[in-house]
């Protein structure tokens, strides 16, 4: 599926499958229902997000088709980043 979310940081990791070196991984705080929650999640970029920006995450195994090499090991990639914050409910 795909939710929303906040970046809140970068995360730094130097040893890493071959798949996704060189890949900008970022931590993800999700949004519900327009409210930030508790709940965060690591997602590869693809579209050059910075921290504080609002993104569009695709989780699942249906993340790796938005990457080069489809058969890349992971569920989570940032696939958008959202004009507008979103409005809160």
């Amino acid at each position: 599926g795909m939710v929303m979310g906040k970046v809140t940081g970068h995360v730094v990791s130097t040893r890493k499958n071959e798949a996704i070196v060189g890949s900008k991984i970022l931590e993800i705080q999700l949004i519900e229902n327009g409210c930030q929650t508790d709940k965060y999640l690591v997602a590869i970029d693809t579209v050059g997000a910075g921290i504080g920006e609002y993104v569009l995450v695709t989780q699942g195994s249906s993340a790796r088709l938005a990457l080069v090499n489809p058969n890349t090991p992971v569920d989570a990639v940032v696939v958008g980043i959202i004009d507008e914050a979103p409005a809160r409910a």
